[in-house]
Protein backbone atom coordinates (compact mmCIF):
# COMPACT_ATOMS: atom_id res chain seq x y z
CA UNK A 1 0.00 0.00 0.00
CA UNK A 2 1.39 3.08 -1.06
CA UNK A 3 1.21 6.27 1.67
CA UNK A 4 1.72 9.62 2.31
CA UNK A 5 0.37 10.89 -1.16
CA UNK A 6 -1.22 13.76 -2.24
CA UNK A 7 -4.53 14.74 -3.48
CA UNK A 8 -5.45 17.55 -4.93
CA UNK A 9 -9.96 18.08 -5.38
CA UNK A 10 -10.01 20.42 -8.40
CA UNK A 11 -14.02 22.32 -7.19
CA UNK A 12 -15.21 21.61 -4.44
CA UNK A 13 -18.52 22.19 -3.40
CA UNK A 14 -20.71 20.14 -1.46
CA UNK A 15 -19.54 16.55 -2.80
CA UNK A 16 -16.07 17.38 -3.01
CA UNK A 17 -16.20 18.86 0.94
CA UNK A 18 -18.06 15.74 1.50
CA UNK A 19 -15.64 13.57 0.43
CA UNK A 20 -12.85 15.81 2.09
CA UNK A 21 -14.61 15.21 4.92
CA UNK A 22 -14.58 11.90 5.08
CA UNK A 23 -10.74 11.60 3.78
CA UNK A 24 -9.95 13.56 6.90
CA UNK A 25 -11.75 11.90 9.37
CA UNK A 26 -10.05 8.31 7.64
CA UNK A 27 -6.54 9.49 8.02
CA UNK A 28 -6.27 11.62 11.49
CA UNK A 29 -5.57 9.11 13.57
CA UNK A 30 -3.30 6.88 10.99
CA UNK A 31 0.62 7.47 11.48
CA UNK A 32 1.00 6.36 7.73
CA UNK A 33 -1.97 7.26 6.21
CA UNK A 34 -2.74 6.69 2.65
CA UNK A 35 -3.01 10.39 1.88
CA UNK A 36 -1.27 13.13 4.17
CA UNK A 37 -0.94 16.21 2.09
CA UNK A 38 -4.79 17.53 0.30
CA UNK A 39 -4.37 20.57 -1.68
CA UNK A 40 -8.07 22.21 -2.86
CA UNK A 41 -8.71 24.18 -5.81
CA UNK A 42 -11.59 26.30 -5.88
CA UNK A 43 -12.45 28.89 -8.90
CA UNK A 44 -13.18 32.16 -6.04
CA UNK A 45 -11.46 33.38 -3.31
CA UNK A 46 -14.59 33.44 -1.79
CA UNK A 47 -15.61 30.09 -1.97
CA UNK A 48 -11.86 29.11 -0.54
CA UNK A 49 -12.45 31.52 2.49
CA UNK A 50 -15.28 29.83 3.12
CA UNK A 51 -13.44 26.07 2.95
CA UNK A 52 -10.97 27.67 4.99
CA UNK A 53 -13.61 28.19 7.60
CA UNK A 54 -15.33 24.88 7.14
CA UNK A 55 -11.70 23.25 7.78
CA UNK A 56 -10.26 25.12 10.15
CA UNK A 57 -9.37 22.20 12.55
CA UNK A 58 -7.15 21.03 9.56
CA UNK A 59 -5.83 23.74 8.54
CA UNK A 60 -1.99 22.16 8.56
CA UNK A 61 -3.19 19.17 6.23
CA UNK A 62 -5.06 21.34 3.60
CA UNK A 63 -4.06 23.63 1.36
CA UNK A 64 -6.35 26.11 0.16
CA UNK A 65 -5.97 28.21 -3.22
CA UNK A 66 -7.67 29.35 -6.38
CA UNK A 67 -6.67 29.82 -10.11
CA UNK A 68 -4.08 26.95 -9.38
CA UNK A 69 -5.42 24.02 -10.82
CA UNK A 70 -2.09 23.26 -13.11
CA UNK A 71 0.54 24.05 -10.22
CA UNK A 72 -2.15 21.45 -7.96
CA UNK A 73 -1.96 18.53 -10.17
CA UNK A 74 1.96 18.91 -10.65
CA UNK A 75 2.26 18.70 -6.98
CA UNK A 76 -0.58 15.30 -6.54
CA UNK A 77 -0.80 11.75 -7.00
CA UNK A 78 -4.52 12.00 -7.15
CA UNK A 79 -6.41 14.64 -8.81
CA UNK A 80 -10.52 14.77 -8.00
CA UNK A 81 -11.96 16.71 -10.70
CA UNK A 82 -15.50 17.91 -9.28
CA UNK A 83 -15.96 21.10 -11.03
CA UNK A 84 -19.20 21.84 -12.99
CA UNK A 85 -18.98 19.61 -16.46
CA UNK A 86 -19.34 22.74 -18.54
CA UNK A 87 -15.90 23.88 -17.17
CA UNK A 88 -13.86 20.98 -17.71
CA UNK A 89 -12.94 21.30 -21.11
CA UNK A 90 -11.39 24.46 -20.28
CA UNK A 91 -10.02 23.13 -17.15
CA UNK A 92 -8.47 20.35 -18.84
CA UNK A 93 -7.29 21.63 -22.15
CA UNK A 94 -5.55 24.61 -19.93
CA UNK A 95 -1.59 24.97 -20.76
CA UNK A 96 0.32 22.64 -18.46
CA UNK A 97 -2.26 20.11 -17.73
CA UNK A 98 -1.04 17.12 -20.26
CA UNK A 99 2.14 17.37 -18.90
CA UNK A 100 1.02 17.80 -14.79
CA UNK A 101 -1.27 14.65 -15.07
CA UNK A 102 1.12 12.44 -17.18
CA UNK A 103 1.25 8.62 -15.71
CA UNK A 104 -1.38 10.23 -13.00
CA UNK A 105 -4.79 9.38 -10.95
CA UNK A 106 -7.81 11.43 -12.55
CA UNK A 107 -10.86 10.63 -10.77
CA UNK A 108 -13.97 12.73 -11.93
CA UNK A 109 -17.26 12.72 -10.80
CA UNK A 110 -19.53 14.36 -13.15
CA UNK A 111 -22.23 13.53 -14.07
CA UNK A 112 -22.94 12.59 -18.13
CA UNK A 113 -18.83 13.35 -18.90
CA UNK A 114 -17.04 10.18 -20.03
CA UNK A 115 -13.63 8.99 -19.14
CA UNK A 116 -12.88 9.21 -22.81
CA UNK A 117 -13.99 12.78 -23.39
CA UNK A 118 -11.98 13.89 -20.49
CA UNK A 119 -9.14 11.93 -21.87
CA UNK A 120 -10.04 13.88 -24.89
CA UNK A 121 -9.55 17.33 -23.48
CA UNK A 122 -6.06 16.41 -21.65
CA UNK A 123 -4.26 14.79 -24.20
CA UNK A 124 -3.43 17.33 -27.27
CA UNK A 125 -0.18 15.66 -28.54
CA UNK A 126 0.78 12.25 -29.96
CA UNK A 127 4.38 12.23 -27.74
CA UNK A 128 5.32 9.34 -25.95
CA UNK A 129 4.34 10.76 -22.55
CA UNK A 130 2.14 8.95 -20.55
CA UNK A 131 -1.01 8.80 -20.38
CA UNK A 132 -3.16 9.78 -17.19
CA UNK A 133 -5.39 6.60 -15.68
CA UNK A 134 -9.03 8.85 -16.03
CA UNK A 135 -11.42 6.84 -14.32
CA UNK A 136 -15.55 8.23 -13.14
CA UNK A 137 -17.23 7.85 -9.52
CA UNK A 138 -20.83 8.89 -8.97
CA UNK A 139 -21.22 9.40 -5.02
CA UNK A 140 -24.88 10.73 -4.13
CA UNK A 141 -25.39 13.16 -1.61
CA UNK A 142 -25.73 11.38 1.40
CA UNK A 143 -22.22 11.68 1.60
CA UNK A 144 -22.24 14.18 4.02
CA UNK A 145 -23.30 11.61 6.38
CA UNK A 146 -20.98 8.99 5.11
CA UNK A 147 -24.24 6.91 3.66
CA UNK A 148 -23.20 7.15 -0.24
CA UNK A 149 -23.35 4.65 -2.34
CA UNK A 150 -21.30 5.38 -4.76
CA UNK A 151 -20.59 3.66 -8.18
CA UNK A 152 -17.44 3.13 -10.22
CA UNK A 153 -17.17 2.32 -13.56
CA UNK A 154 -14.54 -0.59 -14.18
CA UNK A 155 -11.41 0.22 -16.18
CA UNK A 156 -9.94 -2.89 -17.34
CA UNK A 157 -6.36 -1.12 -17.59
CA UNK A 158 -6.54 0.48 -14.11
CA UNK A 159 -3.56 -1.26 -11.82
CA UNK A 160 -4.66 -3.13 -9.08
CA UNK A 161 -3.05 -0.24 -6.74
CA UNK A 162 -5.05 1.88 -8.09
CA UNK A 163 -8.35 0.35 -8.06
CA UNK A 164 -7.60 -0.48 -4.59
CA UNK A 165 -6.88 3.34 -3.62
CA UNK A 166 -10.05 4.06 -5.56
CA UNK A 167 -12.00 2.01 -3.58
CA UNK A 168 -10.70 2.89 -0.40
CA UNK A 169 -10.92 6.69 -1.09
CA UNK A 170 -15.31 6.30 -1.62
CA UNK A 171 -15.48 3.40 1.42
CA UNK A 172 -14.80 6.64 3.50
CA UNK A 173 -17.84 8.33 2.43
CA UNK A 174 -20.38 4.79 2.62
CA UNK A 175 -20.37 1.85 0.00
CA UNK A 176 -19.14 0.96 -3.18
CA UNK A 177 -20.17 -0.28 -6.24
CA UNK A 178 -18.32 -1.19 -9.56
CA UNK A 179 -20.30 -1.16 -12.87
CA UNK A 180 -19.28 -1.77 -16.35
CA UNK A 181 -19.54 0.80 -18.68
CA UNK A 182 -22.60 -0.17 -20.46
CA UNK A 183 -25.06 -0.05 -17.33
CA UNK A 184 -22.66 3.14 -15.68
CA UNK A 185 -25.34 5.50 -17.02
CA UNK A 186 -28.50 3.41 -15.09
CA UNK A 187 -25.93 3.26 -12.07
CA UNK A 188 -25.81 6.82 -12.08
CA UNK A 189 -29.39 7.92 -12.18
CA UNK A 190 -30.35 5.28 -9.49
CA UNK A 191 -27.88 5.85 -7.15
CA UNK A 192 -28.12 9.76 -7.80
CA UNK A 193 -32.04 10.46 -8.41
CA UNK A 194 -33.84 7.82 -6.49
CA UNK A 195 -34.07 9.47 -3.41
CA UNK A 196 -35.19 12.46 -4.87
CA UNK A 197 -37.93 10.33 -6.62
CA UNK A 198 -38.97 8.40 -3.18
CA UNK A 199 -39.45 11.87 -1.67
CA UNK A 200 -42.17 12.36 -3.57
CA UNK A 201 -44.25 8.91 -2.04
CA UNK A 202 -42.81 10.28 1.46
CA UNK A 203 -44.87 13.24 1.10
CA UNK A 204 -47.73 11.42 0.05
CA UNK A 205 -47.23 9.05 2.88
CA UNK A 206 -46.99 12.33 5.55
CA UNK A 207 -49.80 14.54 3.86
CA UNK A 208 -52.76 11.39 4.62
CA UNK A 209 -51.14 11.19 7.93
CA UNK A 210 -51.37 15.11 8.77
CA UNK A 211 -55.50 14.19 6.96
CA UNK A 212 -55.64 11.63 9.87
CA UNK A 213 -54.32 13.75 12.53
CA UNK A 214 -50.48 13.56 12.71
CA UNK A 215 -48.36 16.81 13.04
CA UNK A 216 -46.00 16.26 9.90
CA UNK A 217 -42.78 16.51 12.14
CA UNK A 218 -43.78 13.43 14.02
CA UNK A 219 -45.12 11.54 11.09
CA UNK A 220 -41.79 12.07 9.49
CA UNK A 221 -39.97 10.78 12.20
CA UNK A 222 -41.78 7.77 12.20
CA UNK A 223 -41.69 7.42 8.81
CA UNK A 224 -38.07 8.02 8.02
CA UNK A 225 -37.28 5.03 10.71
CA UNK A 226 -39.57 2.57 8.99
CA UNK A 227 -37.81 3.60 6.05
CA UNK A 228 -34.35 3.29 7.71
CA UNK A 229 -35.65 -0.20 8.89
CA UNK A 230 -36.75 -1.35 5.69
CA UNK A 231 -33.51 -0.22 3.83
CA UNK A 232 -31.86 -2.58 6.25
CA UNK A 233 -33.10 -5.46 5.88
CA UNK A 234 -33.25 -5.13 1.83
CA UNK A 235 -29.12 -4.73 2.32
CA UNK A 236 -28.80 -7.32 4.51
CA UNK A 237 -30.92 -9.44 2.43
CA UNK A 238 -33.80 -11.05 4.29
CA UNK A 239 -36.42 -10.07 1.80
CA UNK A 240 -37.07 -9.01 -1.38
CA UNK A 241 -39.44 -5.74 -1.70
CA UNK A 242 -42.03 -8.62 -3.27
CA UNK A 243 -41.50 -10.81 -0.05
CA UNK A 244 -41.62 -7.58 2.44
CA UNK A 245 -44.94 -6.69 1.21
CA UNK A 246 -46.33 -10.60 1.34
CA UNK A 247 -45.00 -10.90 5.17
CA UNK A 248 -46.76 -7.83 6.47
CA UNK A 249 -49.99 -8.28 4.81
CA UNK A 250 -52.97 -9.82 6.50
CA UNK A 251 -55.88 -10.57 5.38
CA UNK A 252 -58.40 -8.01 5.26
CA UNK A 253 -56.14 -5.61 6.92
CA UNK A 254 -54.74 -2.20 6.34
CA UNK A 255 -52.04 -2.97 4.71
CA UNK A 256 -53.24 -4.84 2.04
CA UNK A 257 -55.83 -2.01 1.57
CA UNK A 258 -53.12 0.92 1.00
CA UNK A 259 -51.32 -1.59 -1.10
CA UNK A 260 -53.92 -1.87 -3.06
CA UNK A 261 -54.94 1.84 -3.32
CA UNK A 262 -51.43 2.35 -4.58
CA UNK A 263 -51.42 -0.44 -7.34
CA UNK A 264 -54.65 0.62 -9.13
CA UNK A 265 -53.40 4.02 -9.05
CA UNK A 266 -49.88 2.40 -11.20
CA UNK A 267 -47.53 4.16 -9.21
CA UNK A 268 -44.73 0.59 -9.95
CA UNK A 269 -45.21 1.39 -13.33
CA UNK A 270 -44.62 5.36 -13.16
CA UNK A 271 -41.41 4.57 -10.43
CA UNK A 272 -40.37 2.55 -13.60
CA UNK A 273 -40.84 4.85 -16.15
CA UNK A 274 -38.90 7.60 -14.10
CA UNK A 275 -35.84 5.68 -14.02
CA UNK A 276 -35.87 4.89 -17.85
CA UNK A 277 -36.88 8.83 -18.87
CA UNK A 278 -34.03 9.93 -16.45
CA UNK A 279 -31.43 7.81 -18.20
CA UNK A 280 -32.65 8.49 -21.76
CA UNK A 281 -32.10 12.07 -21.03
CA UNK A 282 -28.44 11.58 -19.00
CA UNK A 283 -27.32 9.92 -22.45
CA UNK A 284 -28.11 12.17 -24.73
Amino acid sequence: MVSNQTLAIVGCGNMGSAILSGLLDATRSDPHPRISRFIVVTKTAESADRLRSQFEQEESQIELVHGKTVWAMQEADIILLGCKPHMAQDILSAEGVEEALAGKFLISFLAGTTPQVLESYISKTNDASPRPYVVRAIPNVAARIRKSMTIVEHNPSLPDELSDTLRWIFEQIGSVKVLASELFDIGSLLVGSSMAILTVGLDGLLDGCVMEGLRRPEALEMAAQSMLGLAEMLRQGECTPAEYRENVSSPKGGTITALLTVEKAGVRGTFAQSIIDGTKKIQR
